[in-house]
């Protein structure tokens, strides 16, 4: 399992250059028939547009991926929306760019920077996460420990569940994969192995990325 970095909701921008009006939108999608849906609902609110141009990226492993010109000059619009995805190093996302011709012609290399920048742009405003395995480790332990226990999770700004008040506590905690095992030999060592710790399958997360 490894982690990836994608969308966590709508984004939207807009930007002109030479009288072209450029719409930006943008969404988190798992599969491709939500991303063709997506354009097609764009397509729709832009009914008037002389082109919608797309482009997504799918899979953990971003291994799916396609640009459409809508109409563009071949190259100039899909690819550079696409580009940008990448330069974001995003997957399961979609994003459409909707142009409507100011009547000045911006060439391919303005085209092509132009849907690049204003992808970027609509990136830019989408809140964004990272995708992570973690492992639910459960430590049981007698009351008396909870304290300590509690005051090392803080300190070493460990994430954690809801922990569980029964004859015992049981504390869980959100441990990357790569770390269980010095995870679980620090709380052998903190309670002088006096706790029972299992852990979970990993599984993914999702976790805010700071801009």
């Amino acid at each position: 399992m490894q982690p990836y970095k994608t969308t966590s909701d709508f984004g939207t921008s807009y930007y002109e250059i030479q009288k072209s009006k450029f719409y930006t939108y943008t969404a988190h999608v798992e599969n491709e028939a939500a991303a063709r849906e997506f354009v097609q609902g764009i397509k729709k609110k832009h009914f008037d547009a002389r082109h919608n141009c797309s482009a997504w990226i799918l899979g953990t492993d971003s291994s799916q991926q396609k640009s459409n010109d809508d109409g563009e000059p071949g190259g100039t619009a899909g690819n550079p929306i696409l580009e940008a995805i990448k330069q974001h190093g995003l997957t399961n996302v979609v994003v459409v760019v909707t142009r409507y011709f100011g009547g000045i012609k911006l060439g391919a290399g303005g085209l092509i920077r132009a849907y690049n920048h204003s992808a970027s742009l609509g990136l830019e405003a989408t809140p964004q996460v990272e995708v992570k395995p973690f492992c639910m480790v459960s430590v049981e332990m007698d009351y008396t420990l909870l304290g300590t226990v509690e005051n090392w999770v803080r300190t070493n700004n460990l994430r954690s569940g809801e922990t569980e008040y029964t004859d015992k506590v049981t504390v869980k905690l959100l441990i990357e994969p790569d770390d269980v095992e010095n995870i679980q030999s620090s709380l052998v060592d903190l309670t002088a192995g006096r706790c029972d710790i299992n852990v979970a399958t990993p599984e993914y997360l999702e976790v805010p990325v700071k801009k």
